[in-house]
């Protein structure tokens, strides 16, 4: 056998694993049946801007050896991920800070006025045990929070009321109550100077690669002695179960003759009626100065066999089918799963990485 990995998906797992397995001695061959390499956090240059072609990725992490592992591949800007939500011509700030509360009660002006202020509405609600996602919601956050940033924006994406979607999907909303708006938590976050695509570019440097290339092209060929799986479970196993379900998301990219659209990286759209969760402007990812500017919104939907999958549907049914994949996907001795996909888990792009050197520094020390 010419390799001793298989590597299908050259997304942020599959590279990973590539760079690890290929500086251990191992030979690697990394396929993808896309043309492009990088997986969902692709960049590609549009009027010179580092466009996210599968919608925003902003890395944070708190991990210090996941910064410093992701730091040898390229450098990172600051960039503070600060979205703004808009409902009926009204900006807020998320997440639901001090910012946020005052803007919707005009009379709320301090942290202790704005707890009073909620805890009053969720007393109002009188929920017990929620039973939906609406009742988990309106317990934990009241009813004005509930209906101007939750209800509209999370219907959308999932494509269904709340009042029919599970209570553990929300297990927590953050509150914050000081003037804040800095989205995450995370002590290291920023955008990769020049985009996702040179990182990877510079993670791959001597490991082979074969674009447009499917699996089952060449699953039979003998090609190595492992195969690293960052594909969807259930496709593996020829759907022989059922599908998995997820939501997927289309894309609907325009350039713009103006410096700047909308003053900010990610602006939510919470309101049902209109038809899109947000509108991404690319360049505001990278204080860009270019003439012209590029916005991408998004359109979630119903996933169906041959569309991008991008968000489980973790509810009792598919956790119940994953797991019986998942046990016919231990029964193999020469296949690692791995990645959002391969573990039917919604992963942020610290936490795959972090999953991908245990994954390779298990298997190595294994060899």
């Amino acid at each position: 056998m010419k390799y001793d990995y298989l590597i299908v998906g050259a997304g942020l797992y599959g590279c990973v694993f590539a760079r690890e397995a290929t500086d251990a001695g191992k030979k690697c061959l990394v396929i993808d049946r896309r043309p492009h390499i990088g997986g969902n956090v692709y960049t590609e240059s549009v009027e010179g801007i580092n466009v996210h072609v599968y919608g925003a990725h902003i890395f944070h992490t708190s991990n210090v050896e996941v910064w410093k592992y992701i730091n040898r591949f390229g450098e990172f800007n600051n960039y503070i991920n600060s979205p703004v939500a808009l409902y009926k011509g009204q900006l807020y700030n998320m997440p639901f800070n001090m910012n946020t509360f005052t803007r919707l009660w005009k009379d709320v002006l301090t942290p202790a006025q704005a707890k009073a202020r909620i805890e009053e509405q969720r007393k109002r609600e009188n929920i017990g045990t929620p039973s939906n996602l609406e009742e988990q919601a309106l317990s934990l956050v009241g009813r004005d929070v509930y209906e101007t940033l939750v209800k509209g924006y999370t219907e959308k994406q999932w494509g269904r009321q709340c009042k029919d979607l599970p209570a553990f999907i929300i297990k927590r909303l953050p509150l914050r109550f000081t003037f804040d708006n800095n989205y995450f938590n995370d002590r290291y976050q920023g955008i990769p100077i020049g985009g996702y695509t040179k990182l990877i570019e510079n993670m791959l440097e001597g490991v082979d690669v074969m674009l447009n290339t499917d699996y089952k092209d060449v699953c039979d060929k003998g090609l190595a002695a492992k195969v690293v799986y960052t594909g969807a479970i259930d496709q593996y196993f020829d759907y022989c179960l059922g599908e998995l379900q997820y939501r997927s998301v289309r894309f609907e990219r325009e350039v713009l003759d103006t410096d700047n659209y909308q003053g900010n990286a990610v602006v939510n759209y919470t309101e049902a009626e209109v038809p899109y969760t947000r509108i991404i402007e690319h360049k505001h990812f990278e204080f860009g100065t270019q003439p012209k500017t590029v916005i991408s919104r998004e359109y979630p939907s119903e996933w169906h066999k041959g569309e991008e999958p991008y968000y489980p549907v973790n509810d009792e049914r598919n956790s119940r089918l994953f797991n019986q994949y998942r046990q016919m996907a231990d029964s193999l001795d020469n296949v690692i799963f791995g990645g959002r996909l391969g573990n039917y888990t919604y992963y942020d792009m610290d936490k795959v990485i972090a999953a991908a050197l245990k994954d390779v520094a298990q298997e190595l020390s294994a060899k």
